[in-house]
């Protein structure tokens, strides 16, 4: 009761949620992005079972502090630089990012079609849906690990308290899930956002990779690049919306006059 009554540990609370949440922004665009290539049917429950294993995974690491605080311990040295555990995760998982997102820009520009015909037979239809579905899941499920090591260790340096750390997360991952679906529609909508959504996640991968070997990019830097080029697209995508409008005026007006 004395925890939940002292004001320091509602600002920690809400330093940490917040800091959680600008954290998960790049599991978020991964799993919006991945998800889009499902049926509509199958997203929510997509969505819901990627942010789902990212709480779990989150908990696992939190409730094994001392383990995660091991993995930064050097396990061998290669040209003189000491390769720890988290460095291992966090440059397997980098260049995951990096070979996935390259591979998503890939399909969205130059190779929409590469999968094929669609198939006709139902059996078939539900069939390569659940094989999708399932590889999709495991997708999220091993970059969920990695964001999770650089959230933990992140929260751990901040706050001391487990409980706090819990609920922090479990938050968080709340607020996530319910911007996850909006955020997934409107990447799907424009196709110019998903494919800025997926160089930044290059960017992300990039930043991982560089991590691993002790070069660390402050995330402030690729968080404000984006924002920026996001800033960009917005302008973009209201002039698209307004250019299309007087088209379909000048288009009204024109039958109007031949009529």
């Amino acid at each position: 009761m004395e925890l939940l009554l002292d004001p320091n540990v509602w600002i920690a609370f809400a330093m940490l949620t917040a800091l959680e949440i600008v954290l998960g922004v790049d599991n978020i665009i991964f799993i919006s992005i991945l998800v889009g290539r499902l049926p509509v049917h199958l997203r929510d429950q997509a969505r819901r079972l990627g942010l789902g294993f990212a709480m779990l995974s989150r908990l696992a690491l939190l409730f094994s502090l001392s383990w995660v605080m091991g993995l930064k311990d050097d396990l061998f040295q290669v040209l003189g630089q000491g390769i720890s555990g988290r460095d291992l995760v966090l440059l397997f998982g980098g260049l995951f990012l990096l070979y996935k997102a390259s591979h998503e820009i890939f399909v969205e520009v130059e190779a929409r079609e590469e999968d094929g015909p669609p198939a006709t037979d139902a059996a078939t239809m539900k069939a390569a849906g659940s094989r999708m579905f399932w590889a999709i899941i495991g997708q999220i499920a091993v970059i969920d690990i990695v964001f999770s090591l650089d959230s933990v260790i992140t929260a751990v340096g901040m706050v001391d308290q487990i409980g706090v750390m819990v609920a922090a997360v479990v938050a968080s991952v709340g607020i996530m899930l319910v911007a996850a679906k909006p955020i997934g529609e409107f990447v799907d909508r424009h196709p110019s956002v998903k494919v800025l959504a997926l160089a930044f996640l290059v960017m992300v991968g990039m930043a991982l990779t560089a991590e691993a070997f002790e070069m660390h990019v402050p995330k402030g830097y690729i968080y404000a690049a984006m924002a920026f080029s996001l800033a960009v697209e917005a302008l973009n995508l209201r002039a698209r919306a307004k250019r299309l409008a007087h088209a379909a005026a000048a288009g009204q007006e024109n039958r109007a006059t031949s009529s």
